[in-house]
């Protein structure tokens, strides 16, 4: 067998269909290098026992402890009338706290001989609660000492000094796990390992063979360093050497340069804007043209602080590529933003957005709105306005992907929250070029520079972290619902007082709520006096309408209404007939009314970090300043309260995205749709591992540049395949 096939052997070979199965559909493992890879999440020492204190409710443990008592109790039941029911109590410690074990039935006659008083023993179950104490029913174990069957031998084989805890599930424990591992630990020897020698010499590291026994054989905790370290950069590099061909690969594809015209359209829209762009939009502006001007595709990620003027760069790098007779395309994720776009943009163009109607600017283009639910008079006109060069502009939701949108001359795709569109959807929008167009990709969710590192490493990278002039700050504050209801009513009052002063507000909700749905729902006297409303958008409308908020211009906006019905709630609150407008988190992202200056976020603790950011950026955007109230009914101590104290303490997206980041498994935020693996990172922690993902990009970057194609690399070329199946590599190439 070669190298490679070893390591490519069906598991299936090795341990029997049962198992195999069981392997793919619930740990996703599927060749023995796909095992050799799964690796220990923790170690337990031999002599050490485990913190039972500890232990989550609801999930799957895998413990090491000692039996301190062990009893058999006979009862009655139906089964068992004449008082022949078992259940064996153990109790198990770890010298600071205690556990039950509890077996029932025929199960209780193995471990009532085997689990002994002083025997040590794994034992892997559900956590749950019996009698207000924590207990593992039926759960199964694998002696360490004391066994008469040998079964202790084979763990003191394959465990070594110390113990690995594998990431198990109820189908397979974690000592089971351990012995696959120790059945296939062999063919570790015949991995190709994928660093150069150079590279892994001057760093120090082991071999990936000695890397890979170590991981899951460990005899010290030095031994667990040394491979971990390793295994590290193995993630990291092969990573970054994927990102670093694509964006190899893409200097060499050829575009059209386009350089603004003087004196054109660009000049013409900023002799209009009523203020001067921020140092940092200039600063920003500058790279984009930059980038522009060359005959290479640009692809360049544009981030920063919620309401810092993306839109506006984005915007005039549009208007350039208009200016040098290119068209330019926007891809919004949702039809309500889209929507808003196409207002702010024509609004703030002016007669410039008017081209060819009577009144439009001479520099004019037509700037044209395409979604899925328009009309199909005034969706044939756009069409015919994009494939005859009328509209220079066009904004839209992935209508625009469809195979009967032509261009007369696509030159610049823009793609705002690049998160919400798949790479097919971005691909088959630059696929409408006659070139491949320039791109330029737009996220509102701050991002730590380790994670655009290594989720947009093909990107170059431009931050805008400076507000522009006039914007306010903005007050956060949590309401803790439950234990001071009165916070709640102080609330209500306060959007009462920015209403009362000529303001509007928002006021989220997690759901939408349906009528139908909640019909079913007898509602019991409790129901009636909560002391908060029912947390769905049409409940909490209709409450606050006779509640609270009575008198007060109330409308409802969720991701149901029909578009048409969507516009013209936006356009009303835009235009200030409306007081409150009660949404879902459609209003997330890109909504802009200036007077809105309150917002209150019900149940705040069901939305992620970078979620609230973004919401609480709705408001403040004008000169008063804004206030953002986060109602809760969570206890002051737990994590989710945390969290929403996190984000009442700071204004700092950048900081928020850090705390989003080590709250969240990484695997959140790599996953397949955004890094392009197959699978998310094992070992390497995007936040801890700042500078080997640095250094990695470094050494990646000089691989490439001195072989593309990896020729004298053979086991990098190996561990990208691995990493990148087919339909993966294709994602890389097309971005």
């Amino acid at each position: 067998m070669d190298l490679v096939s070893a390591l490519e052997k069906p598991l299936e070979k090795e341990f029997g269909r049962t198992t195999a199965k069981v392997m793919a559909e619930h740990l996703g493992l599927h060749t023995v290098g796909d095992l050799l890879h799964h690796y220990p999440r923790r170690y337990e020492e031999r002599g050490r026992l485990t913190l039972l204190a500890d232990l989550p409710m609801d999930e799957h443990v895998t413990v090491v402890a000692q039996v301190a008592d062990a009893r058999l109790h006979s009862f009655a039941s139906a089964k068992a009338p004449r008082g022949k029911g078992q259940r064996l109590e153990v109790t198990i410690t770890d010298g600071s706290g205690r556990l039950q074990l509890v077996f029932f039935g025929n199960g209780v006659h193995k471990p009532h001989k085997e689990l002994l008083p002083g025997t040590r023993a794994m034992f892997a179950g559900k956590v749950s609660v019996f009698n207000r104490r924590l207990q593992l029913a039926h759960p199964a174990y694998e002696l360490l000492s004391g066994a008469e069957d040998g079964a202790a031998e084979s763990v003191e084989t394959w465990a070594g000094a110390l113990i690995p805890i594998y990431p198990a599930t109820g189908k397979m424990e974690s000592w089971k796990i351990g012995k696959a591992v120790q059945q296939i630990l062999p063919t570790a020897d015949e991995a190709v390992d994928p660093l150069p020698d150079s590279l892994r010499a001057g760093r120090g590291l082991v071999t990936l063979p000695e890397a890979l026994h170590k991981i899951h054989r460990p005899h010290t905790k030095a031994d667990i360093a040394d491979a971990r370290a390793r295994l590290k950069w193995d993630e990291a590099f092969v990573l970054q050497v994927a990102l670093a061909r694509r964006r190899h690969a893409d200097a060499l594809l050829p575009a059209v340069p386009r350089r603004p015209a003087p004196d054109g359209l660009l000049t013409a829209f900023d002799d209009r804007l009523p203020f001067t762009l921020t140092e940092g939009q200039q600063k920003v502006s500058k790279e984009i043209f930059d980038d522009l001007a060359t005959d290479h595709p640009m692809h360049r990620l544009l981030q920063g602080e919620v309401g810092s003027g993306k839109t506006m760069v984005a915007l005039r790098a549009m208007l350039a590529v208009v200016d040098a007779g290119g068209q330019a395309a926007m891809l919004a994720p949702t039809e309500v933003l889209a929507q808003q776009h196409h207002r702010s943009i024509t609004e703030m163009m002016g007669e410039l957005a008017e081209g060819g109607m009577l009144g439009g600017a001479e520099q004019a283009t037509k700037v044209v709105l395409l979604t899925g639910s328009m009309g199909a008079a005034a969706r044939r006109q756009a069409l015919l306005d994009l494939v005859t060069g009328e509209a220079g502009i066009v904004i839209g939701t992935h209508a625009l992907i469809e195979d009967k949108v032509q261009f007369h001359d696509l030159g610049l795709v823009v793609v705002d929250e690049q998160h919400r569109f798949g790479v097919e959807q971005r691909d088959a929008l630059r696929g409408k070029g006659k070139q491949p167009p320039h791109l330029l990709v737009m996220t509102a969710t701050p991002i730590p520079r380790t994670v655009a590192m290594t989720v947009f490493g093909d990107l170059e990278t431009s931050v805008l972290d400076q507000l522009p002039a006039g914007r306010s700050p903005i007050a956060s504050h949590v309401v803790p619902a439950a234990d001071k209801p009165h916070f709640l009513a102080r609330a209500w009052e306060r959007v009462r007082e920015e209403v009362a002063n000529g303001h509007q507000a928002y006021v989220v909700c997690p759901r939408i709520g349906d009528e139908a749905e909640d019909t079913k729902k007898a509602k019991s006297p409790e129901d009636e006096a909560e002391k908060r409303p029912p947390l769905a958008v049409l409940d909490v409308a209709d409450q606050l309408s006779r509640g609270p908020l009575q008198g007060l211009k109330v409308e409802v906006l969720h991701g149901r209404m029909q578009p048409d019905d969507k516009d013209a709630v936006m356009r009303r609150f835009a235009a200030g007939e409306t007081d409150v407008l009660v949404a879902t988190t459609v209003i997330e992202v890109g909504v802009n009314v200036p007077n809105a200056t309150a917002m209150v976020i019900m149940d705040a603790d069901r939305f992620g970090v970078s979620q609230l950011h973004q919401l609480r950026g709705r408001v403040g955007r004008g000169s008063a300043p804004g206030l953002c109230l986060l109602v809760t009914e969570m206890p002051e101590a737990s994590a989710a309260r945390q969290r929403l104290d996190a984000v009442a303490a700071t204004l700092d997206g950048f900081e928020l995205s850090r705390i989003d980041l080590e709250q969240r498994r990484e695997g959140d935020v790599l996953g397949q749709a955004q890094s392009g693996a197959r699978t998310s990172l094992r070992v390497l922690a995007v936040i801890e591992d700042e500078e080997i993902i640095a250094e990695a990009r470094e050494e990646a970057a000089a691989v490439v540049a001195a072989d593309p194609d990896l020729e004298h690399l053979p086991g990098l070329r190996t561990a990208l395949d691995a990493l990148l199946d087919e339909e993966r590599e294709q994602y890389l190439e097309k971005g």
